[in-house]
Formats: structure tokens, C-alpha cells, sequence
């Protein structure tokens, strides 16, 4: 067992390196093939091989991005290695649409953690319009937008990202209790306290676990529960 997850991490790793050089590797194959086919030591077809493997690493790096490579410092906390890899993909608008999605997405997380939430927006908008191939990443983005708005006290653009972003689904337990509370304030605001109950209920059902939003629902159940409805 032991032997056969050292084998695979060994082959993750080597194949994180390929993605790394990948666009360098692919230019050494094609100007290998030139070299070896101007010198008179072969003709096309038998470098032709080089010709092809060149060719597919250059689109899949221009279509497809290094986007593999930051998993691991995101997971780290380590942003100055994963805008070193972002900033590696030279032309954004050539990657394919769900890896674009993908790329603006990080780009918004990136400046949210900068607290620069102009540029936020506008990735998470970009990510937004883009689409996701992934419901669960395109639920995290609509409830990102839909905190943003809700700072800025924009509440009606506010909770129509937070609907979206709950009919999309959200990835973690955390993230829906927050999205869930979220509704239940705009809600008291409106007082419609039936379906702010109802959220609230919701929101308790996800058992969060993080300390800010344990004390969240501690501090709206001290008074939720005298509200009518």
C-alpha cells in the first residue's frame, strides 16, 4: 500500500513537472525534429513524431493552461506561488471556456484575499458570465458576488446571487450555512419573518463549525425566536 502511494505521488509529481516546462519541452521537440531533418538525418515522417508531441504540448498549453499546478499551494496558502503560475498564462482569452471560468475565479479569490474587492467583482463577474463546469464552483461564485453586493448594501443584487448561488448548489457546509443566514437577515429586513425562520432553520440544520458563524446564529437566535410567524 505503502509502495503504491509513493508510485503515485511520483507520478503526480512527474507529470506537474511536464505541465511546468511543458510549452519549453514542446519548443526542444519541434526544433529537435527541424534539426534532424535539415541535417540530412532524417526525413518528415520519422520526426514527425516530435513534430506532433510539439505541437500538442504548445495548444495545451495556450487551450488549457497550467492550472493543474495551483491546487497545491492554494491548499498551502502560499498566493505569490499561484499568481507566479497564473501570470505564466499569456493569453487568457485562448483557454478553454470552463478553464477560463476556472482562471477568473482564482484571479477573484486572489484579490479578495488582497482585499481589493473592485477587482474581485469584476473577475467573479467575468467567472460568472464564463460559466462553470462545475455547479458546485459556479454556487461559490454567485454567493462570493452576492456577499460583495451585500457590503456594499446593494441587498436586492445582493440576494439574487445568494438565491443562484443556493440553486446551484454550494460545495461545503460552511459556505451554505453562511448563504442561508445571509437570507434569513434579508428577510428580517423585510420582515417576513416566516421565511426568515424558515432559513434560519436551514442554516442550523448545515452544523457549521466555524467559530464566526456559530456565533452569527447564537446572536440572531436570541431574538429570532420572539419574532412572529
Amino acid at each position: 500500500m505503502v509502495y503504491l502511494r509513493l508510485q503515485i505521488l511520483y507520478s503526480m509529481s512527474f507529470y506537474n513537472i511536464i505541465i511546468k516546462f511543458r510549452f519549453w519541452l514542446s519548443l526542444v521537440a519541434i526544433f529537435a525534429g527541424l534539426g534532424l531533418q535539415l541535417s540530412g538525418v532524417a526525413n518528415f515522417w520519422p520526426v514527425f513524431p516530435l513534430y506532433f508531441i510539439g505541437l500538442i504540448g504548445i495548444l495545451s498549453h495556450f487551450f488549457i493552461g497550467p492550472l493543474r499546478l495551483v491546487q497545491a499551494p492554494m491548499e498551502a496558502g502560499d498566493m505569490d506561488e499561484v499568481e507566479r503560475i497564473l501570470a505564466t498564462i499569456w493569453f487568457p482569452s485562448l483557454l478553454y471556456k470552463p478553464v477560463r471560468s476556472t482562471y477568473y475565479t482564482i484571479k477573484g479569490n486572489i484579490a479578495m484575499v488582497k482585499q481589493d474587492f473592485d477587482t474581485a467583482e469584476k473577475h467573479l463577474k467575468h467567472s460568472n458570465d464564463l460559466g462553470s463546469a462545475m455547479p458546485e464552483a459556479e454556487g461559490a461564485n454567485k454567493l462570493q458576488l452576492g456577499m460583495m453586493a451585500m457590503q456594499k448594501g446593494d441587498t436586492k443584487q445582493g440576494e439574487a446571487y445568494i438565491r443562484a448561488a443556493l440553486r446551484a448548489g454550494i460545495p461545503d457546509k460552511e459556505s451554505e450555512a453562511v448563504a442561508l443566514l445571509s437570507m434569513c437577515q434579508i428577510f428580517m429586513n423585510k420582515r417576513e419573518f416566516r421565511a426568515a425562520k424558515d432559513y434560519f432553520r436551514k442554516a442550523k440544520a448545515c452544523k457549521p463549525t466555524t467559530k464566526q458563524v456559530i456565533d452569527q446564529i447564537k446572536d440572531i437566535e436570541k431574538y429570532i425566536s420572539r419574532m412572529p410567524g
